[in-house]
């Protein structure tokens, strides 16, 4: 696929998450945990213009990803799409402006087409996002570019599947370590909660449903939503890496690539920003 949007994820992980989608049109803000002062720090460190932003996407209501919004909306006027759950499951989110569409809607945003998919996650109706930019000449829809987000889940649905497949990049949860988890400080009940078929997908959860998620369009697979406390970037990567037979780039293993150089694999992270081209 040729490269028509970009992907700057500028926080993810349990302090905070946010990420910005540019499509021909604009861009989207894809949920905001973390400050308004933070989210343009990070933009500006990698040259990601906010004033692009058209609309924003929430995938569910808990703080790390929405405690940043109600101050982004005293500064925005477009659309902020959510559930109702999700529009509904907090009080600092009661007076939002919201838009509410089902888990499984589409929406035309910033030249792209945007598919919502229900995930599995403790909260009211959450949802993540394929983004397309398609060719809509003659016959039929052909995908020209295709960016997955898969997060705070706890398992693949079978609709993130679907929409997940063949995305040039794919941004998928390796939110723990298995054995990280069950021998880190968590009490027994948030150790549970998060190993849960309501909590974040594993290291090697995200790693069993990798090939049936990557084709010869996909280009880059990330992974979201790391732990600091039961996950490290190298062992995420790692994982992902020893399913598709990718091999280090550095000495420090947060990144791989396959021998053949076509398929990247890399880590989010919560106190940097990365851009994905």
């Amino acid at each position: 696929m040729n490269p028509l949007m970009h992907l700057y994820i500028l926080a993810s992980g349990s302090k905070g998450n946010a990420a910005v989608v540019e499509g021909p049109q604009g861009s989207v803000l894809v949920d905001c945990g973390v400050s308004r002062k933070r989210l343009h720090e990070r933009a500006d460190e990698v040259g990601c213009d906010l004033q692009k932003v058209v609309a924003i996407l929430v995938t569910h209501e808990h703080g790390d990803h929405t405690a940043g919004l109600s101050v982004i909306c005293n500064h925005f006027d477009g659309p902020l799409y959510a559930t109702v759950g999700t529009a509904t499951g907090r009080k600092h989110l009661a007076n939002l402006p919201f838009t509410l569409i089902d888990h499984d809607a589409t929406l035309e945003v910033a030249g792209m087409h945007v598919q919502a998919f229900p995930t599995s996650h403790d909260v009211n109706d959450p949802m993540c996002f394929r983004f397309e930019v398609r060719d809509e000449c003659g016959d039929g829809k052909r995908v020209l570019d295709a960016i997955g987000w898969a997060t705070d889940t706890g398992y693949v649905t079978d609709e993130a599947q679907a929409a997940l497949r063949g995305c040039r990049i794919l941004g998928i949860e390796a939110n723990h370590d298995v054995r990280m988890l069950a021998t880190g400080p968590y009490p027994a009940y948030l150790k549970a909660r998060v190993a849960g078929s309501a909590g974040h997908l594993s290291n090697d959860q995200a790693a069993q449903v990798l090939p049936q998620l990557i084709t010869q369009d996909t280009e880059v697979v990330v992974a979201l939503h790391l732990s600091q406390e039961n996950n490290r970037p190298s062992i995420a990567v790692r994982t992902l890496a020893q399913v598709i037979g990718a091999q280090a780039t550095n000495a420090t293993f947060t990144e791989a690539r396959t021998p053949d150089g076509t398929l990247t694999i890399c880590a989010g992270a919560q106190d940097r920003p990365l851009v994905l081209w």
